[in-house]
This record gives C-alpha cells, structure tokens and sequence, in this order.
C-alpha cells in the first residue's frame, strides 16, 4: 500500500513539473488514475481559485437563506448565472412543492425592564410569530415538554414569559472549539464501528412524538395568554444557536406564540435571580412575519454534458438553504462554492467527460431534505404514497417508509452522488456507506491529494444531509469526510455562521478532491458499483417467556 502510495505522489509531482508524459496509474491493477488530469486540476484549483468569491456573495452580500424567503430565491438565480457564465449548460431553476410558508425577521431586541434596565441577547425560533409591538411579562421558570404540564398552572399563565429549560454546566466541547483529525482519529475512523449499529433506536417514531407534543402545546399556550417562550442556546460564551419552533403551516394557531432562544450567560443569570425570589420583568420586540403564497421552492441545476456516455449522471451537490441568525457560510455557502468551484475548474481545462457531470444546488435541506427528495422522486424513484390518514397528518419527513421501491429508467444509469455538507473543512476522506466495492477506487482516486490531508476511506455510514436522499433508494450517495474546525462548537446554526469562519486553504483543496472525483467518475468503463437495493426490513415477531423465565422467539 504504501509503496503505491509513494510511486503515485512521484507520478503526480513528475506531471506537475512537466516531467511525465500522460499518466494512467493503474492502482494495484485494478482502478486507473489519470495524473495528468489531476495535476492540472490541482494547478487550476490552488493557483486560480474563485471559492472564497462565490462564498462571499452567497454570505455577505446576500446573506441568510431561510427556505421560502426572497433571500433564497435570490441565491437560486444567482447561482444559476454564475454556473451558465463558467460555460456550464442548461442552467436553470426547478421548483418542487414546498409544504409551508415563508418567514423572515428584522429585529429581535429583549431586555430586563425591572428590577433594573440590561439588554439580553436572544433571537426568535424560526415560523414562530412577532409581538406586533413591545410587550412585557413577568418572568417564569417552568418546565413544559408536553401539554400535560400546564394543567397544574391552567388560568395562571396569562402575561407571562417562560423560561423552558434548566441551567446547563458551562463546559468547552470535547476536543476544544477548533478541531482537526488527528491521524490516530483518522486510523479509528476507518476501522468499522459495529457498535454504532446498534445505537439511534426508532429516532422516526422519537421525532414524531414530539412534534406532535409540540403541536398540541403551541395551541395550549396561546389559549393561556403567555407572552412568550425562551429557551436555552445549546451553546455557551454568547453563542446563539437556533433554528426552527413554530409551525410552517397556514393556521394562525399552529404558528403559536413568540419563541425565542437566548445566550446562556443571559439566560443562566436570569435563573438565578429567579431562583432567589427576584421578580422580573422583561420587555420583547420582535418584527417577524409570515410570506404567504410560498408553495414551492427551487433547486438549482447546471451540467457539463457528457460524450459516449452522455445518459448517464455523476452529481455534485450542496444545499443552498440557511437558518437565519448568522449569513449561512459554513452550513452551507462553503460546500455550495466547493461545488461550484468544482465544476468551474473542470470547464476551465475544457475536459470532456464521458458521462454528464451535473451540479444541483438543493433547497429545503434544512427542514428535511426537501429539495434533494424531490429530484430523486422526479427523476430517480419513487415510493407509494401513504395511505393511512394519521400519516398523511405528518409532515413528510416524519411518515413510515413505503415499499416497494419503484425505480425509474434513469435510476439505471445513475453513477454516484457526491455531497459537502460539514462545514468549511478540508477533505480528509470519504465515507463509503457501507459500500464495500467502492472502497478500493475512492482509495485510488484520493492517492494524489495524500500530501493534501486527504488519505482515508471508511466503510462507515454517515447521515444528517442530502445524499440520504439517494442511498435511501439504492443508488450510491457519499458525504466526505471533513475537518470540523469550529462547525459543530460555535457556527453551526447560530448567529457566528459567518464569512469569517471560512477557510481559504480547506476550501481550496476541497475543490480540487471534489473536482477530481467527479471527473474520474465521469470517465471510468463502468458506473460506480451500487450496494444491495433496500428491501423493506421484516416485522418484528413478539417475544414470549419460556418456562425458565428467558424471552423465547
């Protein structure tokens, strides 16, 4: 291994110097590596670069894109154009049905009115409702997870702003707030987790309990006349991470009352004061409003057309979509401009691949991958619609899966669908999905980027984002493995998530890996090898108690 390693380095620096003619690795005999190609992919993305440009417009010129807003609608034309003037083709917007409302915000202030003036930091949950003006209420600590917890406080709510959640210890995330991959966390990585099998239980039927719990409690407290809720930001030193709370439906009284989440210094104070007897009173100005007539959103597609191949499909993709505290750049401005980039520098060394290398830009991610589902039932596969009046009651996310699946012509002639969707990383891998057969080409294709941090192929499946979409329908879908830097412990969903947490170097050479594996997806004899298509897991027999007492089949 290493020896192929080393003597595909050698190729790709001989080549970079002009040293070698063309260079086909073929790795251990089996997947070939065009170094060439990746060579001049590596001079076009680390010497020419237009990341940090893309990912400048998308964040500070347009800003936040909340699914359903002007904003987003703007980045989708943006977007488009950009891609037709790299020389992409049929550039365009395509809309798919979007189960809400719009929403955005314009101003957010909260203060301490009594027994003193301070201003606190918070900023209002998503699809939840303004104050139509300044309003006050007292301050009140109470814990409510369901409707059921406002029956020993019925009548006693009116004019009151709840704090939902208890004090949190300030603790730093492990690791610290800026991470990379170790090379020992790397190694561990690529070893299969069979352990994590067996962890995440029924999360569909968790989800769908407390949305529900949700519903029911949005009604129950604006029936009581509560001013307003506030909970606490999952993050500590000011930090306000937030994203949705009220409903994205129609109904005045599914949308509830104002939400709001607060800083945890602000808030932990707050309880404090309470919990010693102090009376408080906090004033609350929210402007937010609800866009009506929102029922569609929009993906953005362009292509490079294939030859010989031409039918046949490689995808790059990223969502387009944000929250609305911070400008959206590390989740996810970043892996939008990877993107782009991508493709931008494969049009710049006009290659010509043999099969379609396409770009799609979803929206909707956010609140459940909408956008990427609706291309995959378009265009892919499809399953049966429910039925059951209870399901079709949930919103589309939280439904049962339906069998069978039922592919469509081109689902035959999909070769892989590849995501960034981690924040502003660097690559340092890929996960396979539990896909064996690929393990050894993604391994050849990543040898030339070793000396870039790229080096390790995993067997484990991961999740959260837009390549479930085609997974879930048998067809190959990878997210890569990126550095965290500070994703997870300050930007992601709060008001950090901005321009400055982006990373000129990790996005670079992100852009020239993705580039590269599009292109060799492109021009390999075969479509990608796909895993066994999902059946439809058997039902669960019940187990009864044998004579000695164990649980018996």
């Amino acid at each position: 291994m290493q020896r192929t390693r080393t003597f595909a380095l050698a190729a790709v620096t001989l080549a970079a110097f002009g040293l070698a003619g063309p260079a086909l690795l073929a790795h251990g005999g089996h997947e070939p590596v065009d170094l060439e190609t990746v060579s001049s992919i590596r001079d076009e993305g680390l010497k020419r670069s237009q990341v940090m440009d893309i990912a400048a417009h998308l964040t500070d010129v347009i800003g936040p894109r909340l699914t359903g807003t002007p904003a987003l609608e703007e980045a989708n034309e943006w977007t488009r154009q950009w891609l037709e003037d790299a020389g992409l083709e049929r550039a365009e917007i395509v809309g798919f049905p979007w189960f809400g409302e719009g929403w955005e915000f314009e101003r957010s202030e909260v203060r301490i009115v009594s027994p003193f003036v301070v201003p606190v930091s918070a900023i209002p949950e998503a699809w939840t409702p303004g104050t139509d003006g300044t309003v006050r209420g007292k301050a009140m600590r109470l814990k409510v997870e369901s409707a059921k917890d406002l029956e020993d406080h019925e009548g006693k709510l009116a004019g009151v702003i709840l704090f939902l959640d208890e004090a949190r210890a300030p603790e730093e995330p492990e690791g610290g707030p800026f991470r990379r991959y170790t090379g020992e966390q790397l190694d561990e990585l690529a070893c299969y987790d069979l352990e994590g099998r067996r962890r995440g239980g029924n999360w569909r039927e968790r989800a769908r309990k407390r949305w529900e719990a949700g519903e029911e409690l949005r009604k129950r407290l604006l029936d009581e006349g509560v001013v307003a809720t506030v909970e606490l930001s999952s993050r500590n030193h000011g930090i306000v991470r937030v994203m949705g709370g009220g409903s994205r439906g129609a109904s005045d009284r599914n949308r509830g009352i104002p939400s709001l989440v607060m800083a945890a210094e602000h808030y932990h104070r707050i309880l404090r004061l309470m919990e010693e007897g102090t009376e408080l009173e906090l004033e609350i100005d929210i402007e937010a409003k609800f866009l009506e007539g929102v029922d569609e959103s929009f993906n953005t597609y362009a292509e490079i057309p294939g030859s010989d191949l031409a039918d046949q499909v490689v995808l790059a993709g990223a969502h387009l979509d944000s929250w609305h505290a911070g400008t959206g750049a590390t989740d996810n401005a970043a892996g939008v401009a990877v993107v782009m980039e991508a493709v931008r520098i494969l049009r710049a060394l006009d290659v010509k691949p043999r099969r379609t290398v396409r770009v799609a830009l979803w929206t909707g991610e956010e609140q459940g991958l909408f956008g990427s589902r609706a291309y995959v039932k378009k265009r892919l596969a499809t399953r049966p619609e429910p039925t059951d009046e209870e399901q079709l009651a949930l919103p589309s996310f939280l439904r049962d899966t339906t069998w069978p699946i039922q592919p469509k012509a081109d689902h035959a002639k999909f070769s892989a669908y590849f995501n960034l969707d981690n924040g502003a990383g660097k690559i340092r891998g890929i996960y396979a999905q539990d896909n064996a057969a690929v393990k050894p080409i993604f391994e050849a294709w990543l040898e030339p980027f070793a000396d870039l941090g790229a080096t390790t192929v995993t067997g484990r499946s991961t999740g959260g984002t837009d390549h479930l979409a085609f997974d879930a329908v048998g067809l190959p879908g990878f997210q890569f493995i990126q550095d965290g830097l500070d994703y997870w412990s300050r930007t992601h969903h709060t008001e950090l998530d901005t321009f400055d947490h982006l990373h000129e170097a990790d996005l670079k050479q992100a852009s020239v890996v993705l580039a590269s594996f599009l292109y060799h997806a492109a021009m390999r004899e075969e479509l990608l090898p796909r895993k066994a298509m999902p059946q439809k897991p058997p039902e669960k027999k019940k187990r009864s108690g044998g004579r000695d007492g164990a649980l018996r089949p």
